[in-house]
């Protein structure tokens, strides 16, 4: 088995049912925070941490996420035709080389274990990474790569975690670190969604993973949770023990942009950052600001 982390999953196959009807005809993925839809974020996250091979588990109506990573030589000729240069190194900059990119049909929603489970024959014997592209993280180092290097540093598994609010933890996976405290804490256990005040700490996951093989063989029992879906969460749960497994406290800030004021808000703080946009997004925000007293 490699001990490189060299290929990624991106589950896409979800219904966005919480953005119709922006999403009746467009993936949730394809959503645009100001100009680049959410799973080219999530691509460029993990080209960072120096991920070569991408594996999409998609299912009916994504084909729009492959027309994205594709070739439009239509496009192409318009632009260079009109000496838009920029706009041409934009669409170079977003292909994926021929073969490194794979395509999976996730055929029933079953979950996102279920989802991570069907790309198991892609990925192999080797440690990979999980990435979900409605968690977009903002940060000077990305995310990923920040758990590549705990990776590389201590190997078995690691998960991305953050403080939530108390009341807030129901809604989450919730690490148990046995009081641990740091950046990196050793896992003791996890719980998918407790109830509420139940859960063991206010450390959730979110939407970054780096896993060993072995957790196919505990997706593969097809054993349902919350919500009555194949949960990751509960998988992962079964290594603990018999693997490393780390929690990072990453450095970044993450919006929800599966939630429509995360989404919003998600757009308002990538535009402020931009030379081209950030004086003008903060003008835009006074007036708006004004016209609310």
């Amino acid at each position: 088995m490699t001990n490189r982390v060299r290929k990624a999953i991106f589950p896409v196959g979800g219904m966005g049912t919480r953005f119709l009807p922006a999403t009746k005809a467009m993936p949730k993925e394809m959503l645009p925070v100001v100009d680049r839809p959410l799973i080219q974020y999530a691509v460029d996250e993990a080209r960072a941490a120096g991920i070569e091979q991408f594996i999409f588990v998609t299912g009916r109506g994504k084909s729009a996420i492959e027309d994205h990573f594709d070739r439009s030589i239509e496009l192409e000729a318009l632009l260079a035709a009109k000496g838009k240069s920029a706009e041409l190194d934009d669409i170079h900059e977003s292909l994926l080389q021929p073969g490194n990119i794979a395509y999976v049909r996730q055929q029933e929603p079953l979950g996102l274990g279920h989802a991570v489970w069907c790309a198991r024959h892609l990925v192999g014997d080797e440690p990979f990474a999980v990435l979900l592209a409605d968690d977009l993280i903002q940060a000077e180092t990305p995310c990923l790569r920040q758990m590549v290097d705990v990776f590389d540093a201590a190997g078995g598994n690691v998960i991305a975690a953050m403080e939530v609010p108390d009341e807030h933890t129901s809604r989450y996976g919730i690490i148990d670190s046995g009081g641990a405290d740091g950046r990196v804490r050793p896992v003791t256990g996890l719980v998918e969604k407790p109830a509420q005040g139940s859960a063991p700490s206010n450390l959730a996951v979110i939407g970054r993973y780096i896993l060993t093989p072995e957790v196919f063989t505990e997706l593969e029992r097809r054993e349902t949770g919350a919500g009555g879906e194949i949960q990751l969460t509960d998988a992962m749960a079964k290594l603990i023990g018999r693997q490393p497994f780390h929690g990072l406290a990453f450095e970044g800030r993450r919006f929800d942009c599966g939630d429509k004021l995360g989404f919003l808000e998600a757009n308002v703080a990538f535009a402020l950052e931009r030379d081209d946009l950030g004086p003008g997004t903060r003008e835009m925000l006074a007036r708006i600001g004004d016209l609310s007293e």
